[in-house]
């Protein structure tokens, strides 16, 4: 059985534009932009100079710490420069350029097999470490990291996140469909790591072709379950997850490891399978062009560090009447500055409207009318009108004590406004400060 979280919406799916639609690899063409953050946590180190030559999978920025991840060059080619470049967040960010050869030549040993039987937990963690794995699911928390619980002993369940819960977005749904062995054998190499723990891939319903996959690959595995969830918005955050596939909730603050639960996204164990079982660092990975304004909507296998420009062309570019281009879905997707911005590892998806949801919203706008929809949408029982309220007269510790911090900026509370009321474009803004503040007012605290 599966439990219901409180809360949550239903969206138009739109799924049908690129369920069907097989991964296509796409090798780009163009320069290829390296962030050298593209995870939580302290940003790697360049470990390459300008004039350069690197190789597909040679290390161009190593972790600077326990919380980072290594990056590396996706395509053969010479590093044009280290410098500021435009993210897909709108603002410069420190970056390596490497002009790619269009040869694709890729470092010795990249691929070699290995059986990770003859591997101990070490050696496993280390490999993951090592191919710069984050989480895929949009978080991008070095995996490494998530891998080594305090006790891991007391890990009970090893969670596989399928839910794929964002309208529009199939790219899980084919990688399971595709390729359910690697998530199967990503799943397994984890389970290593934790003898007490099971497996649970969790999958939403409306995916009877993944759940059939997966079940037809699991056969005789008595260790690893498929989980059939109920369709509803926001499945596939954590918190959300962890009670769906065990009936148990996680307080405010708290890991699933707390509870004896470890998330992973399905794409992150198809990287942990390739990592460990074929010394493959983390270069490519799914990714969904769709919308009503892609001329061919699609799922595509891209390298790391291709542009959107490239990507969008490879789907047929966008319709005329396209008005704006979101990176992920409409639900919690952000709207990119311009298509000469790098994919990095936890970007999953484009999203191509040919309305302007915010825009119709804006006109539309009226006062607040105590409806209390936004509080019984909200999957984690918060209550945005006066976490809006605080936002709106800058009030940074009504905000936290409403617990402002652990919104997960879901969409849900907007969705459901009948007001029309900027509620997570608000928190989206204001959420950034008041953790900052909230890291100071520690701080200060703590020396006294």
């Amino acid at each position: 059985m599966s439990y219901k979280f409180r809360g949550g919406v239903h969206p138009k799916p739109n799924k049908e534009l690129s369920a069907d639609k097989p991964f296509e690899t796409l090798l780009p063409k163009g320069e290829m932009v390296y962030p050298i953050s593209q995870h939580i946590g302290k940003p790697a180190r360049p470990v390459v100079k300008r004039n350069d030559e690197v190789l597909a999978g040679q290390l161009i920025a190593e972790a600077d710490g326990f919380v980072s991840a290594n990056i590396y060059a996706t395509v053969s080619g010479k590093v044009k420069a280290i410098e500021h470049r435009r993210t897909s967040a709108g603002v410069p960010a420190d970056c390596i350029v490497v002009t790619n050869d269009g040869k694709y030549n890729t470092v010795e040993g990249i691929g070699e097999e290995c059986d990770p039987d003859t591997l101990t937990n070490s050696e496993i963690i280390d490999r993951i470490k090592m191919a710069g794995i984050v989480g895929l699911g949009g978080a991008g928390f070095p995996t490494h990291v998530k891998l080594s619980p305090r006790n891991p002993e007391e890990i009970r369940w090893i969670i596989a996140n399928g839910a794929e819960c964002e309208p529009g977005i199939t790219c899980d749904d084919r990688l399971m469909r595709e390729r359910p062995e690697w998530v199967i054998e990503g799943m397994r190499c984890v389970l290593r790591l934790f003898d007490k723990a099971k497996g649970i891939i969790a999958i939403e319903e409306n995916k009877p072709e993944a759940i059939e996959a997966i079940e037809e690959a699991l056969e005789g595995d008595d260790r690893i379950s498929v989980m059939t969830l109920q369709v509803r918005y926001p499945q596939g955050s954590e918190r959300n997850l962890v009670h769906a596939a065990t009936g148990m909730y996680m307080e405010s603050g708290a890991l699933p490891a707390s509870l004896g639960c470890i998330v992973d996204n399905v794409w992150t164990l198809a990287a942990i399978y390739r990592a460990v079982c074929f010394n493959e660092p983390l270069m490519e990975k799914g990714f969904t062009v769709t919308g009503e304004g892609a001329v061919n909507p699609g799922n595509f296998l891209i390298r790391i560090g291709t542009s959107v420009s490239e990507v969008l062309e490879a789907a047929g570019g966008t319709t005329e009447d396209t008005k704006k281009i979101l990176l992920g879905g409409p639900m919690m997707g952000m709207a990119i500055p311009g298509t000469d911005v790098p994919l990095v590892k936890a970007n999953n998806a484009l999203y191509c409207m040919t309305e302007d949801e915010v825009e119709i919203a804006e006109g539309q706008q009226t006062n607040c009318i105590r409806c209390g929809r936004c509080i019984r949408s909200c999957p984690l029982g918060l209550s945005p009108q006066l976490m809006l309220q605080a936002a709106e007269r800058n009030d940074l510790d009504r905000f936290i004590a409403l617990h402002g911090l652990d919104c997960i900026q879901c969409g849900c509370c907007t969705y459901t406004c009948p007001a029309r009321r900027p509620l997570v474009p608000v928190f989206k803004l204001f959420k950034p400060r008041a953790m900052a503040y909230n890291r100071m007012k520690q701080q200060k605290e703590g020396n006294k």
